[in-house]
């Protein structure tokens, strides 16, 4: 079924270095983009929530992730003028548009994959 679905529509360009999918998939592309998108899409969350919600993601690669993901446009920092300076981080309105695409592959992965 899902065969006829896809011929039934234009291959895309995706095997082009300029593809818009290449893009996206060189954004979101690891485990960890995808993970803090998703935990993002729960509430607005600091730093320090992050890292401790999301086992096994190690502060480098958080910090990295994170700003990646704001310079793409996916993801807004707030920050907070205090001592200890606060930050917040939540999804912009491009961000939120990824939610439904990776809670479908979320349920896939739940249905599909066993433990």
């Amino acid at each position: 079924m899902v065969r006829k679905l896809i011929r039934n529509r234009p291959e895309p360009e995706i095997f082009t270095l300029n593809c818009p999918t290449q893009q996206v998939l060189d954004i979101i592309g690891n485990k960890w983009s995808v993970i803090i998108i998703y935990c993002l899409a729960y509430q607005t969350r600091r730093y320090k929530q992050l890292e401790r919600k999301i086992e096994g993601i190690s502060q480098k690669v958080l910090t990295q992730t994170l700003r990646r993901l704001e310079q793409n446009g996916l993801v807004k920092r707030k920050v907070y003028p205090a001592v200890p300076l606060q930050v917040e981080y939540s999804l912009t309105p491009l961000g939120e548009t990824l939610v439904e695409p990776l809670s479908l592959l979320a349920e896939w992965s739940e249905q599909n994959i066993s433990k």
